[in-house]
């Protein structure tokens, strides 16, 4: 059996709910040959990435899949990229909102994810679900997340990658495209089935 690691995201924004962490919750606790560890993050620059890496530690996980909303989006869309840069529009949780900020010194400029995200994304619309890739993560959290443990697993067996989803229903009015917490589930689920 292979050791899977996937988090989701405390609420952030003003929402109240989450769906990335609400759908990573869901998800079984066996998906295909691995075993499936879930954790909550906190939506912190740093903080967030310093969870995974500390909960990673303890389990080796043999790939670590991050996934993060992305209100406004209309598909579920696995990143192609993270790149050494911290820009947020909004504060995170804890009020802290960098501009124009490398979330690493001296870092690469961007890594590629690990993960086979086209064969992720051809998974999900077999099941009649919408899902694309993704050329930007943001500038926000979960980019900062992507690209700080895409740094730290360089050159070692873990594979990491990033998904994005859409809103549930109940987060928006209608004028925002969203998906239901299960469909949600079944395209991450056969995300993973890929890996």
């Amino acid at each position: 059996m292979k050791n899977l690691l996937i988090t989701g995201f405390e609420p952030f924004g003003g929402e109240k709910i989450n769906p990335s962490w609400q759908s990573v919750l869901a998800l079984d606790g066996q998906i295909g040959e691995y075993a499936i560890t879930k954790l909550e993050i906190p939506t912190v620059f740093k903080k967030g990435a310093y969870a995974v890496i500390k909960k990673a530690e303890e389990i080796n996980p043999d790939v670590i899949i991050c996934v993060g909303q992305a209100g406004g989006r209309g598909a579920v869309t696995p990143e192609a990229i993270g790149i050494n840069l911290m820009d947020a529009n909004i504060p995170d949780n804890e009020g802290y909102k960098p501009i124009n900020t490398p979330i690493i010194p001296d870092g690469e400029n961007a890594y590629f994810s690990t993960l086979p995200i086209r064969e992720m994304v051809e998974a999900i619309n077999k099941e009649g679900l919408p899902a694309g890739l993704s050329y930007s993560a943001g500038v926000f959290v979960c980019n900062e997340v992507l690209y700080t443990l895409l740094h730290r697993f360089k050159g070692t067996k873990v594979r990491v990658g990033f998904i994005h989803v859409p809103f549930f229903p109940e987060q928006t009015d209608g004028s925002k495209p969203s998906l239901t917490k299960e469909q949600t589930v079944k395209a991450l689920t056969a995300a993973i089935k890929t890996l």
